[in-house]
């Protein structure tokens, strides 16, 4: 008897080969190595960079806080090869510090930790006066306090206050450090400080500011306060760029950008003779729980104090590219594997494609997992979004495909559980759209996580109960014109979470006009 399965085509090779080539191409985009000009000569160090000493697993809420002197050690060794000066925010677990900056030709700028504790901020500030007097050599600047004002713990009296304190009993310039604009609000804190450090970080300015556009902001707000408090320094005291996370508007976080933003500010920090701070010296993961996933990423050091060529030769977004691009390969052609012969030649053209798109959208949701999840809750559900589309996927290429033995039983068992599928993708998207809409600040956008999710239940509507799937479809919409108010117009993600959003209440409500009883799988 004569088989009614169509041959494969060499078309259907030639597709295969195309598509894989088009992941190469892809992956091969995002980890090109881009060339910038060096941020100083060879043997060259900048001038300062705040430094924390907390290792990858660790933060400063850790009771007891167990700094390694051998680790504090290990760090200067590296960083008095890039710094001349470090910055510090508090004196708790950092009493070696000066001693072993003496010994790396490191000087300091100490800082204590100001808080609205006046027991705890009193702590903080006799030991920064004690370090102060005690290395007069190490220790050229001391800071009381960073960004109270903007946390609200303290009012300008208080901190006016704690300032003369300090400078009463050291020898070194006192300073207070935080936003620029609290420097305007605050305006009583400004006569007592030998000079002014203020913070310009453009990324997270009320209205960000893109890296083409950041150096100017910095150079005007600077230029200003050098004008309005004059004769009285100026000093940048936190400046830079993150290397992951989110995009706010036109600020796109990323290795290159970092790499630009820094390289061009020192140049131009040197040109103009400027003082200045670099945020920071190594990444500190503990910060993604108060900032989201991109306060960990602003260090020149990884939080394994490894290189991430910030400051020197070619800089790649994506180092690791070669290893992304083998998982979605693998993963493209398990797909096609798992479809077996294509049932049409249609399909055969369009199955390449779909397995090689759909393995790059699981590959990037992987990617940004890794970079976004904080806590054990955000993995769970992130591995969650991708169990769902892996599930719906595979669904989907089942049905592209010849339909016998193993093939035929699969796509039954995944066809009971269909209408559950697409509840929870409904829910889950339902659920990111008011997280963009309500607490948008910290998190990133679930694209790639829900793509498959949503192009599979517009390709293939499920039937749903009205009430829940009009409900869902609801939420997805209203959310479209809030979250894009909130985002601004500039933001591409915003726009690709837009058409998501829009796409998933379409696919959700659609199904309640299909006639009772048809056929999903004869469509």
């Amino acid at each position: 008897m004569r088989s009614t399965t169509p041959r494969l085509s060499p078309l259907w090779g030639m597709s295969t080969f195309l598509a894989l080539c088009a992941l190469l191409g892809f992956w091969y985009f995002q980890g090109r190595p881009v060339a910038l000009p060096d941020a100083t000569l060879p043997g060259q160090r900048l001038q300062c960079a705040s430094y924390s000493p907390f290792g990858k697993d660790q933060s400063p809420f850790d009771q007891p806080l167990a700094i390694r002197q051998s680790q504090l050690d290990s760090d200067l060794a590296v960083l008095s090869t890039r710094f001349s000066c470090l910055r510090t925010y508090s004196m708790t677990g950092l009493e070696t510090l000066p001693e072993l900056a003496r010994a790396h030709g490191l000087k300091l700028m100490l800082g204590a930790w100001v808080n609205s504790d006046p027991a705890d901020t009193q702590k903080e500030l006799d030991a920064l006066v004690a370090a102060a007097n005690a290395y007069p050599d190490v220790v050229q600047a001391v800071i009381v306090g960073n960004e109270v004002l903007l946390r609200k713990e303290a009012t300008g009296e208080r901190m006016a206050a704690l300032v003369r304190q300090v400078k009463a009993r050291v020898h070194q310039p006192v300073t207070y450090a935080d936003v620029w604009e609290y420097w305007t609000l605050y305006p009583q804190v400004a006569p007592e400080v030998d000079f002014i450090t203020v913070h310009l970080l453009p990324y997270w300015e009320d209205v960000p500011y893109g890296v083409g556009t950041a150096l100017a902001h910095v150079q005007a707000i600077h230029d200003d306060f050098a004008r309005r408090f004059a004769p009285k320094p100026v000093m940048i005291g936190e400046t830079g760029w993150p290397s992951q996370g989110r995009r706010r508007e036109t600020a796109e976080p990323g290795p290159v950008n970092q790499a630009r933003f820094v390289r061009g500010f020192v140049h131009l920090a040197d040109r103009l003779g400027w003082q200045y701070n670099l945020i920071e010296a190594i990444d500190q993961p503990w910060k993604r729980n108060n900032e989201g996933a991109v306060g960990g990423y602003w260090g020149m050091f990884d939080a394994d104090r490894q290189d991430k060529g910030v400051l020197f030769g070619p800089i790649s977004n994506l180092p690791g590219w070669r290893g992304w691009l083998a998982g979605s390969a693998l993963l493209t052609l398990a797909l096609l594997a798992v479809a077996g012969r294509p049932r049409s030649r249609r399909a055969g053209l369009a199955l390449p494609w779909i397995s090689a798109a759909a393995a790059a959208s699981l590959a990037c949701w992987a990617r940004q997992t890794s970079v976004d999840a904080r806590y054990l809750g955000e993995w769970a559900w992130a591995l969650g979004l991708g169990a769902l589309s892996l599930a719906m996927l595979a669904d989907a290429v089942l049905q592209l495909g010849s339909l016998a033995g193993w093939r035929q039983r699969a796509l039954g068992m995944l066809g009971r559980y269909r209408r559950p599928l697409a509840l929870a993708a409904g829910f889950a998207m339902a659920v990111e759209v008011l997280w963009m809409v309500f607490d948008p600040r910290y998190r990133n956008f679930a694209t790639a996580g829900l793509l498959i999710p949503v192009l599979c239940l517009v390709w293939r509507p499920v039937q749903l109960p009205r009430p829940s799937a009009r409900l869902l479809a609801a939420v997805c919409a209203a959310g479209v014109p809030l979250q894009l108010l909130r985002e601004g117009w500039q933001n591409p993600y915003a726009w690709a979470w837009a058409v998501l959003s829009g796409a998933m209440a379409y696919g959700l409500y659609k199904p309640g006009r299909m006639p009772a009883g048809a056929s999903i799988q004869g469509r």
